[in-house]
Parts: C-alpha cells; sequence; structure tokens
C-alpha cells in the first residue's frame, strides 16, 4: 500500500457516505470567508476529510488573544502578526498536500466576492460580522450557491442551512429568529462553543457535497453550552414570497451600494468613519456599560455619543450606529476595530 492511500479510509468506511461520497468530496471547491475561530475550525475540517479545493479569504492578522480558540495558529504566527489567510494555508499544506488550498488576503466585499466564487460548489460563513454575511446570503441567492451560516460567542452557538430556492434566506430570517448582536471581544467565548459550531456546520457540507441532501438538518439549530440547552427551530414558515434577496422579485439589495457600510478616510484627522448599511438604533447607555465591563479602556459618554479609548485607538460611536475611529487611516483595520465590539 502506498503511504497515504489508506488517508479516507475510516470516513469511507461509513456506510452511508461510502467510496461514492469520498469522490465527489474530491472532486469539491468550498469558499470559506474568514479565517478566524469558525474559519480555521472548517478548514481544518474540511482539509482532513478531503474536499479537493479550498479557498480561504480573510482581512486580519494573527493575535495572541486568537490562539485561545482559533486552531490552526501558533505562538509564532502571533509573533510575525502572520495575515491569517496565510497562515491557515501554510498549516493546511502541512495536513493536507494532496488539495487545493488558495488564500486570499483581502476585505471581502462584493466585488471580491464576485470574483472568488468561479466554480465554487459551497459557500461556509466563518465571519464575525451581520454586514458580510448579507452580502454571502444575497451572493449565494443571485447565483443560486449553497451556504452554511454559523455564529457563537460566550457559551452559545447557531447553525443554519441555506439553500437557494428552498429554504428561507438570511435576509428573511432577520427579525424572526434570534440572531444576536454579541461578540467575543464584548462577551467573550469558550472555544467548545466554536467546536460545536463547526462540527455542526462541516457534517451539513460533508451530507451536500457527497450528494446526501435528503440526510441535511432542515431546521436552524442553537445552544448554550454552559446552560445545557440546545433548541432546533423549524423555520419554513420565516421564507418569504416578498424577500427582495431570495422571493418572486428579488433584487439583492445586499449588493447595492445603497446597503453596503460606509466607509471614509477623514482628511487629515488620523481617522476613519463608519456608517452601517442599514440605519439602527443604539442605546447609548446600554453600549456604554457593556464597554465599561470589558475593562480594557477609558469609557466616556453624554446623551449623544459613547467613546471609548483602547490602545492608540479611540472609538465614538453615536445612536445611529456611525463611529469614528481614532488613530488610524486604514479602512480595514478601522472595520475590524468597529466589527470587534459593534458585531
Amino acid at each position: 500500500m502506498k503511504i497515504g492511500e489508506d488517508r479516507y479510509s475510516r470516513q469511507e468506511r461509513f456506510t452511508p457516505f461510502g467510496t461514492g461520497g469520498q469522490r465527489k468530496l474530491g472532486e469539491s471547491h468550498v469558499l470559506i470567508i474568514g479565517a478566524g475561530a469558525l474559519g480555521t475550525s472548517i478548514a481544518e475540517t474540511l482539509a482532513r476529510a478531503g474536499v479537493g479545493h479550498l479557498t480561504i479569504a480573510d482581512r486580519d492578522y494573527v493575535e495572541w488573544s486568537n490562539l485561545q480558540r482559533q486552531q490552526l495558529f501558533s505562538e509564532e504566527d502571533a509573533s510575525l502578526r502572520l495575515p491569517k489567510a496565510v497562515a491557515a494555508k501554510q498549516r493546511l499544506q502541512q495536513i493536507n498536500s494532496s488539495i487545493q488550498i488558495d488564500s486570499f488576503v483581502m476585505d471581502v466585499k462584493v466585488e471580491e466576492l464576485e470574483s472568488l466564487i468561479n466554480g465554487v460548489d459551497l459557500i461556509m460563513d466563518g465571519t464575525d460580522n451581520f454586514d458580510t454575511r448579507l452580502l454571502m446570503n444575497d451572493i449565494a441567492q443571485k447565483y443560486n450557491l449553497p451556504w452554511i451560516y454559523g455564529g457563537c460567542v460566550g457559551s452559545y452557538g447557531i447553525t443554519y442551512t441555506i439553500i437557494p430556492g428552498q429554504t428561507p434566506c438570511l435576509n428573511c430570517l432577520l427579525g424572526a429568529v434570534p440572531l444576536g448582536g454579541d461578540t467575543c471581544d464584548t462577551a467573550g467565548i469558550i472555544p467548545q462553543a466554536v467546536q460545536m459550531v463547526t462540527s455542526h456546520q462541516t457534517i451539513e457540507a460533508m451530507k451536500l457535497l457527497s450528494g446526501h441532501t435528503e440526510a441535511l438538518r432542515d431546521k436552524l439549530l442553537t445552544f448554550d453550552l454552559w446552560r445545557n440547552e440546545s433548541m432546533s427551530m423549524g423555520v419554513k414558515h420565516a421564507k418569504k414570497e416578498d424577500c427582495l434577496s431570495c422571493g418572486t422579485h428579488r433584487t439583492y439589495p445586499y449588493l447595492s451600494a445603497s446597503n453596503l457600510e460606509k466607509t471614509d478616510v477623514l482628511c487629515g484627522r488620523d481617522t476613519v468613519q463608519i456608517r452601517p448599511g442599514k440605519k439602527q438604533t443604539l442605546n447609548l447607555k446600554e453600549t456604554a456599560e457593556r464597554l465599561s465591563k470589558l475593562g480594557e479602556g477609558l469609557v466616556e459618554s453624554n446623551p449623544f455619543l459613547v467613546s471609548f479609548t483602547t490602545g492608540a485607538q479611540r472609538l465614538v460611536v453615536f445612536a445611529d450606529g456611525r463611529a469614528l475611529i481614532h488613530g488610524t487611516k486604514d479602512i480595514s483595520e478601522a472595520r475590524t476595530i468597529y466589527h470587534r465590539y459593534f458585531g
């Protein structure tokens, strides 16, 4: 027997999957958006399973606080501040040299997504914010691509498999189910919550890619590991015929510039302004209290804004969700800081 010839033998012996499922997996191309906690766990599982082509896109670099849960990264990666997409590819190639791995250090927006989806069979959600997820959702609906949503914070996790033309899309679900708004930086996270979410995401991926769509879970799954709670929720009723992302007269609103998060570098101020794509209303008192509990910096507030100074940056947020990130002219860095604290 040649070295590595039995690499996938244990999952091929799983009767519902078999050698046919493995062959289809090897012919598949999966796009993973985000290489943080979810993205690295997804990528490692699918690489080990033998997905033939993985494409990974992420805008951030490895930090020490990532090592607690982002399983592809090392202390050396954090010391070098290596881009996550680069570090992930290097480690994945050591895990499985027989598959194709493409990585892109990029802030994924509409144009980037359009350039990444050629030949893709499935999109996996490894992101940390709903702006990007809603872009993914519209792209998936536009090109009839399945995608698997996942999120986690604290000990809580949520996941749902979205099949265009069959299931509600993420836009349908907004307002219908509790999708949450905290982040790992504001509420913390335990790694087991990550692993639980990605276990469900990747088993759904393997069912779908191997052609066993009859085995897909058709419900939205939520759980809280600390409270020993879990729930499967039927959400078929949430599918809306008038949904602009997946309905009868779809316009893919989140691919439109009017619904995109807007960023501007303010002239001469070493500041980036971020405006959410959709109008929102923040409770400034609760926002100040939440940031104060972090103990990471100075929090000041008045009836009109909350100021949060941490390290060399100062984040000022207004009731409409608009924020000024002082201390940087780098739009990508500013967006990372904003989403770190506001999801």
